[in-house]
């Protein structure tokens, strides 16, 4: 009996010992070096990409975002500030509608299938809209101008970046709403195209919230 009992305790301290080994390796000192080459090496990243303006963070690198006009009475659906480039739809995104305390905002793809009704008649309505709002007096907009990322959300919905080409689509009726001479908006496009990364991997892009930062310097120095 004594000696079951001396087992059973040794065995018992062994896995302790282990218990607090792992625990002080796994739960203290890797996260910690982790987090050290990360803050090190990698800072941007590791911080999430955040993009500053004016000292203040204005939002990530990575996550895409609204240019909405506020909302009237009466209105269920915002209107997009027009003086601004427009970001790819987030058909994708929704509310947190379990913890209401807190309004997060969702990733995710609509799930509708290629010949679905309802994405079809979506598509039709988001071509329609960003013929209009980006037809000017001296640019008219074709339907067939018209790129798919500008009338389909990505598949988390929150893609930050457009093409160099719907970039481009919008450059007149933003020269226009903010009193620019469309080859400056067009040179700032350009500015802005990130290339393929390694020069072979996807395709070159535009990230819509740098832009915008870069489009609120350019107004700002014309007053």
């Amino acid at each position: 009996m004594n000696n079951s009992v001396g087992s059973t305790a040794r065995l018992l301290g062994a896995g302790l010992r282990a218990l607090l080994v792992l625990t002080v390796i796994c739960g203290v000192i890797y996260p910690l070096a982790v987090t050290g080459i990360a803050q090190a090496l990698f800072n941007d990243k590791a911080n999430g990409s955040e993009v500053r303006s004016e000292g203040k963070v204005v939002g990530s690198e990575l996550i895409g975002q609204t240019y909405n006009l506020p909302l009237k009475k009466g209105q269920e659906t915002a209107a997009p500030d027009l003086k601004w480039f427009q970001p790819r739809p987030s058909n994708g995104l929704g509310e947190n509608s379990v913890n209401t305390q807190y309004k997060l905002i969702l990733s995710g793809a609509t799930n509708l299938a290629g010949d679905s009704k309802d994405l079809i008649a979506s598509v039709r309505a988001a071509k329609a809209a960003v013929v209009k709002d980006n037809s000017t007096a001296d640019f008219k907009v074709k339907a067939s101008d018209v790129p798919a990322e500008a009338v389909t959300s990505s598949g988390s919905g929150l893609d930050p970046h457009i093409s160099p080409q719907y970039a481009e689509l919008q450059a007149h009726r933003v020269a226009e709403k903010n009193g620019l001479g469309v080859n400056k908006v067009e040179k700032l496009v350009d500015e802005h195209i990130d290339g393929r990364i390694l020069g072979f991997v996807g395709e070159p892009r535009v990230n819509v919230l740098q832009l915008n930062i870069a489009l609120k310097e350019l107004v700002a120095d014309k007053g």
